[in-house]
């Protein structure tokens, strides 16, 4: 069985105000979240201060936005995943389209970020997607397969077991617009079958979310597909309610 996972990235947004009031907040919406996983992922300033919050009876885990490829070293402003865990989070996300569009991340950073995250035992959550051009010119396919192979052909079989992906078509990701429930189960059921052919187990236990601005209103829809397994959830995660109704569309 594969538990839905529903991770709040906050991007380049908040201040320890919103970091104690978005907690406070979400305690009283009296979430239930058994056979659940819910993570949220701060700004790297906030990440113990969200770690302290969930200690004081949250039922969330805390990730990243990012994390370095190197373990540590002379790499100014860069974080690695020991840093990362010595901060309580458990999970990372790795590969997000503002990364590749913003900072240039190819596939082999990538592949090798996650594998920096597994082996200090986080979770990477693994975002790949497409452009509104690249889905025009019926590329959504091959470039999704691309970004996710270059990474399982590094890892082994154990490893690939223990990430997490997350589609993220780019022309959804803070435009209002979002994939519809079958477009987005369409290209899920085709990384899951991508995924099955090399390894029965692997493809049916290969958690795959879904995200681009994703909110209550679609939330629903969306994790009734059989291959959505949760949702990374962008602006809509900010306000502490709105991220509870999506939690509690995945029960």
């Amino acid at each position: 069985m594969r538990h839905p996972v529903i991770a709040a990235n906050w991007k380049m947004h908040g201040n320890q105000t919103l970091v104690k009031e978005w907690f406070a907040a979400f305690q009283k919406q009296d979430i239930d979240s058994a056979n659940l996983e819910v993570v949220v992922c701060p700004p790297f300033p906030y990440l113990q201060q969200a770690k302290n919050a969930v200690m004081s009876g949250v039922s969330v885990k805390i990730g990243a936005q990012d994390v370095s490829d190197e373990t540590k070293g002379a790499y100014t402003g860069q974080v690695s995943a020991n840093m990362l865990t010595d901060n309580g989070c458990e999970y990372v996300i790795i590969g997000h389209s503002e990364r590749r569009a913003i900072n240039g991340e190819t596939d082999a950073l990538i592949a090798k970020k996650v594998l920096r995250a597994l082996e200090a035992g986080l979770t990477p959550i693994l975002c790949v997607g497409e452009t509104l051009e690249q889905r025009q010119q019926n590329q959504t396919e091959q470039v999704v397969a691309t970004q996710l192979l270059a990474v399982l052909e590094t890892l082994t079989n154990e490893q690939v077991q223990a990430i997490i992906v997350a589609y993220e078509p780019v022309w959804a990701i803070g435009t209002g617009l979002a994939a519809t429930a079958e477009q987005a189960q369409a290209v899920h059921a085709f990384l899951r079958q991508e995924v099955l052919k090399r390894n029965k187990k692997q493809g049916e236990m290969l958690r795959i979310i879904y995200g681009g601005s994703v909110k209550p209103e679609n939330a629903l829809e969306l994790l009734a597909m059989p291959d959505i397994d949760g949702a990374l959830v962008g602006g809509a995660s900010l306000d502490a309610a709105s991220f509870a109704q999506i939690v509690q569309a995945a029960k």
